[in-house]
């Protein structure tokens, strides 16, 4: 199974990067844009939850990077509650 990271900036300029233990996050983001922190949580959600139901369709357990992945990005994105209008910037995949 291909796995990726990706890059990605948060509303107070830190970066980050993530893995997906699947390409499917291509289908969710697009390099060098910018999400509305609420729905770059919600893209993760989506394709990070797609990604470790592959693993588990595949090896026959969850794939717990990715569910910690997902974990680590709704925690940092509470973070950001008071700031107004918080973007997060996709900066790249990293292949």
């Amino acid at each position: 199974m291909p796995e990726i990271r990706f890059q990605i900036q948060w509303p107070d300029g830190s970066k980050e990067t993530c893995y997906s233990p699947s390409l499917i996050v291509k289908d969710y983001f697009t390099p060098e844009s910018e999400y509305a922190i609420e729905d770059f949580v919600e893209r993760s959600r989506t394709s990070l939850k797609i990604a470790s139901d592959r693993v588990l369709a595949k090896y026959g357990m969850p794939c717990s990077l990715a569910l910690g992945q997902l974990q680590r990005i709704e925690a940092t994105a509470t973070q950001y509650s008071h700031f107004p209008q918080p973007k997060v910037r996709f900066i790249q995949f990293l292949e």
